[in-house]
């Protein structure tokens, strides 16, 4: 009776002992992502209106835009697009919401840096 889960345990561990390794040499060799999976993000700054629904859009407040009205074309200019990404949820509302597709996920999920300050991106400067 008290020796049921014990012996249960044991199987599962020797099941998984013996079994096929499934270990990826992860520097040497990248992984296979699935299509749609999130990683970065790229502005493409032609496109973009600074309208400013990408930033309404996001639940956590992650972006951050300023721009300037053309006064001989009444029409605004992009400024400054940061991204706080320590914040990001990956949800991708802010690609979503852009009507002229100017922001776009790819699929870099690298994101270490040594320093907080350096994880803030400045979408116009990566350029």
């Amino acid at each position: 009776m008290y020796g049921q889960g014990l012996l249960t345990g044991l199987k599962t561990t020797f099941k998984a002992f013996f079994s096929k390794k499934l270990t990826e040499q992860y520097p040497e060799f990248r992984p296979v992502l699935p299509p749609r999976s999130r990683g970065r993000f790229d502005l493409i700054e032609d496109k973009c209106i600074a309208c400013g629904l990408c930033a309404s859009a996001c639940p956590n407040h992650v972006i951050a835009l300023e721009s300037v009205r053309d006064e001989e074309t009444k029409k605004k200019k992009l400024t400054a697009y940061t991204m706080a990404m320590e914040q990001c949820l990956y949800c991708g509302f802010c690609v979503e919401a852009c009507p002229t597709d100017a922001l776009q996920s790819n699929q870099s999920f690298e994101h270490a840096v040594y320093f907080r300050r350096d994880i803030n991106e400045d979408m116009l400067k990566k350029r």
